[in-house]
């Protein structure tokens, strides 16, 4: 069966990276020759139509929680639990009205627990199969757990954007424990995979550092304050991305630091592979892209999100990135330097375990397909 299939992709809004990683897999499934669709809001699809033409697009953004500028953020996600319920019964019922009027033959759902229907092939992408809790409220995590395993397990199948082994990214929140059985490793999902890269030496960097903003606000805001005093007066430019793809590509400064909202994907890299320091939030999306460009950073988890807590304590703990809170930054962090980038060598387990997830999407797709027509 070789027919055209219309593929639903839907990222989470909860920030950039969840569309970020979605950008190879649309890419992949348009070069096959399918019909790709984004279901999300404006500023994802912002993101999708600068960096992949071709594509086409519904209003289907999903849930968007605020977070506390007092509270943990664990607390403040916990508290909108019941919302969150809400959402995944109305996405759902949207879901089956979608399916009708566009002719939908997969969907790609990244981390929205309520895109899943029996009638086609339903994808889950997620990085985290346990839920990372509080150090002490990690007893309470196989709560955490086993709700979402029972969210996985309504999906066809659920890709895993990591690598199998011993060499991963995200640790425990994937690894050590039985994985459900419709799960499956993806390798990691970068919009800047896809081509060889030559590991960074000294004479490749230049002279400017390169600070990646994300995640929600309020501490989004405090996070760029705090930086923007640190690395104002120093002497080398800085560049900070702002992460904002729906507004035009001005230029802002203020003192030595020039303010981007957005830059197409080439270019990025090419700042990103040319920088001398690199200070970032240790989002995963953030991670896999910095790895597959052979990059370290510091890494700077948003305080009180556990996952990124987590994240950065193991991968400082591997020696792939370095990492300090948010509350430790000072005027050190603005000369830090370094080593030239160990090559962590997962370009080419990445691209075929890749391969094989959309493969196997596709076979599960065209087994769908063939039971219903046979049924009718």
């Amino acid at each position: 069966m070789n027919r055209k299939l219309n593929i639903l992709i839907c990222p989470l809004e909860w920030g950039l990276g969840h569309a970020a990683r979605m950008i190879p897999v649309a890419r992949e499934f348009l070069t096959l020759g399918h019909n790709v669709i984004i279901g999300s809001g404006e500023t994802h699809a912002a993101l999708f139509k600068s960096e992949v033409p071709g594509l086409s697009y519904i209003d289907f953004p999903g849930f968007r929680p605020e977070y506390s500028a007092v509270l943990p953020q664990y607390l403040s996600v916990l508290m909108k639990v019941p919302t969150l319920l809400y959402h995944i019964i109305r996405e759902n019922r949207r879901l089956k009205t979608l399916i009708k009027e566009h002719q939908i033959d997969i969907v790609i759902s990244d981390n929205r627990f309520g895109l899943w229907n029996r009638q086609i092939t339903c994808v889950y992408v997620t990085h985290m199969p346990i839920i990372p809790f509080p150090r002490a409220f990690r007893s309470f995590e196989f709560i955490g757990k086993a709700f979402h395993r029972y969210i996985i397990n309504k999906y066809t199948i659920c890709l895993i954007p990591d690598l199998p082994g011993v060499k991963n990214f995200s640790g425990r929140l994937t690894h050590g424990f039985p994985l459900p059985s419709n799960a499956c490793f993806t390798g990691i999902l970068s919009r800047f995979a896809g081509e060889e890269h030559k590991p960074v030496t000294a004479k490749d960097i230049s002279r400017h550092n390169t600070i990646i903003l994300s995640g929600p606000e309020p501490q989004r805001g405090i996070f760029r304050k705090k930086l923007i005093e640190l690395f104002r007066d120093i002497e080398t430019p800085t560049i900070i991305f702002e992460g904002n793809p729906g507004k035009q590509n001005e230029v802002e400064k203020t003192g030595n630091i020039s303010f981007v909202n957005h830059l197409p994907g080439d270019q990025m890299k090419e700042l990103i592979l040319t920088s001398d320091l690199i200070l970032t939030r240790s989002g995963y999306t953030t991670i896999m892209e910095l790895a597959s460009l052979n990059r370290r950073a510091i890494i700077i988890p948003t305080p009180g999100q556990t996952e990124q807590e987590y994240l950065a304590e193991y991968l400082s703990a591997k020696g792939w990135f370095s990492t300090v809170s948010q509350a430790a930054m000072d005027n050190h962090i603005t000369t830090w330097k370094g080593e030239c980038d160990k090559n962590i060598d997962i370009a080419s387990e990445s691209r075929l375990l890749f391969r094989g997830s959309i493969d196997e999407i596709l076979k599960k797709c065209h087994e769908k397909i063939q039971s219903r027509e046979s049924c009718q």
